[in-house]
């Protein structure tokens, strides 16, 4: 997914992204839901930052993604577990106390049906009483195809220049990524596609609730997305 930008990602979303600020929503509202949560499973964990600055905040955390670029940066931050693996297809021994799927990857998964499957993943690595968040992609009709993005981030020698516009058929969203990478080698230039599908709140809840789920939608959420938040309506001891 990120195969032309992994080693750019934190560079380019120091412009774009408040980690810090999202971190800070996110133990709030853990402490409130669940006050002796102590263990994170951080779900398409990216570059592990999220990771990083709840660990910081005493969390014990560990990460997954499909993506072994990301993950090797992860691993290099922080010094819980990071696993390879499919969020819709992944099983661990560990049960915890929360799980968190952030920045809209649930989209990544296309379909309802993959969704589905990942909610059940969730659910199954719950500890009792244990929390999920989820933070969506976009409903259907939510993306603005005439908007083209351009950021500029640069550090150490290094300018990447991202140029961003999004096509929609029908309830599938693709992204093309263009990059222009200054460094001590010189310039090159980079593309990347990424895919995610398109779904409505009512959809969403509806998979939440496939997989024995209670849950509540917030339309805000962390980043103005919206912020799915659920709880087991039991668990298998």
């Amino acid at each position: 997914m990120f195969s032309s930008s992994a080693e750019y990602y934190d560079l380019i979303y120091s412009t774009l992204k408040d980690y810090s600020a999202e971190v800070k929503q996110i133990v709030s509202l853990l402490r409130r839901l669940h006050p002796q949560c102590e263990s994170i499973l951080d779900v398409a964990c990216g570059t592990g930052e999220h990771a990083r600055l709840l660990a910081a905040e005493g969390f014990k955390v560990d990460g997954l993604d499909l993506d072994p670029s990301l993950l090797r940066i992860a691993r290099q931050k922080h010094s819980g577990r990071f696993f390879e693996a499919d969020m819709s297809d992944f099983h661990f021994a560990q049960r915890y106390d929360a799980v968190l799927c952030l920045f809209s990857s649930i989209g990544y998964l296309l379909t309802l049906d993959r969704v589905a499957q990942a909610l059940k993943c969730f659910r199954e690595h719950l500890a009792p009483r244990g929390v999920i968040l989820v933070e969506p992609w976009f409903q259907p009709g939510g993306l603005d195809t005439t908007r083209v993005s351009r950021n500029v981030a640069e550090s150490e020698g290094v300018r990447v220049t991202r140029v961003s516009r999004v096509e929609v058929d029908d309830r599938l969203s693709r992204l093309y990524f263009d990059y222009e990478i200054y460094d001590s080698t010189g310039t090159r230039c980079a593309s990347e596609i990424h895919e995610l599908g398109l779904f409505t709140t009512a959809e969403m809840l509806e998979q939440f609730h496939k997989a024995g789920l209670e849950v509540e939608h917030d339309p805000n959420g962390l980043t103005g997305r919206g912020l799915y938040v659920a709880r087991a309506l039991s668990v298998s001891e």
